[in-house]
């Protein structure tokens, strides 16, 4: 079972969070979905609960912080130092919409976005060091975005965070990101009938099965099922319109 206890290298996508306006229902929602169990907020959190699969640490859940937003899965990346991170960001052209901040003892984190708009996260760990379970059922298997200019989005995201990129062959110019060995995400284009910006992947056990369990809990199929050399893939969203997908992740 791949986990993880000590803090994630910077530049990685080691966090998801949630926002939406009905706490309780989402809880319901992805426990259906995802088998999820939750650990109840702790003081200072701002009503976020611990999203858990076989008790490790998946992500987070919790109201929305500007009532008038969207509800979305939002994608962290892993920071040595949040504040020279985000100085970064504003160097290089995108903003910085929450300041570094401390989360208490967890950690200390920002809410920045790319020059396309595209909002993401910055994760300094404390207690909290990001994902302790991945690429397994109910866990993060693969974050991405998709962006109107995807040479410059790869100029921006080279300058803050010093990545890599990788040409997939044949995958209509998607590209992998890494900082070292082995990609740790990926950036292409915008697809048409899916939203610009980062989204947010799950590994399921069975997509079809993952997929039924969105629709009779009230969400909806944006891309259906369908197979890939990495797995059965489909995207979907929650009933308040939070975008994910899901991955049955292929046997290697």
């Amino acid at each position: 079972m791949p986990t993880r206890t000590t803090p994630w290298p910077a530049g990685t996508p080691c966090w998801v969070d949630l926002g939406t306006p009905e706490p309780d229902a989402a809880r319901a929602f992805y426990t259906a979905v995802l088998d999820w169990t939750y650990r109840d907020p702790s003081p200072g959190s701002d009503g976020h609960r611990m999203c858990l699969e076989d008790g490790q640490e998946v992500a987070g859940l919790g109201p929305l912080q500007d009532p008038a937003g969207p509800s979305r899965w939002t994608t962290y990346f892993a920071t040595d130092d949040a504040d020279a991170t985000a100085a970064r960001v504003a160097a290089a052209g995108g903003r910085v919409l929450a300041p570094p901040r401390q989360a208490g003892p967890a950690g200390r984190m920002a809410i920045v976005t790319d020059p396309q708009g595209s909002p993401f996260g910055l994760w300094q760990a404390g207690a909290t060091i990001g994902v302790e379970l991945f690429n397994e059922p109910g866990a993060l298997v693969w974050n991405e975005a998709a962006v109107d200019d995807p040479a410059a989005a790869q100029e921006f995201y080279t300058a803050v965070f010093g990545f890599a990129w990788e040409e997939v062959p044949d995958a209509g110019g998607y590209c992998t990101f890494a900082t070292g060995d082995g990609p740790l995400g990926g950036l292409s284009g915008v697809v048409e009938g899916l939203p610009r910006g980062w989204s947010t992947c799950f590994a399921v056990a069975d997509t079809d099965a993952a997929v039924g369990a969105v629709e009779s809990g009230g969400g909806k199929v944006l891309m259906p099922a369908e197979d890939t050399p990495f797995g059965r893939f489909a995207v979907v969203t929650d009933p308040w319109g939070a975008v994910f997908s899901v991955m049955e992740v292929a046997e290697e």
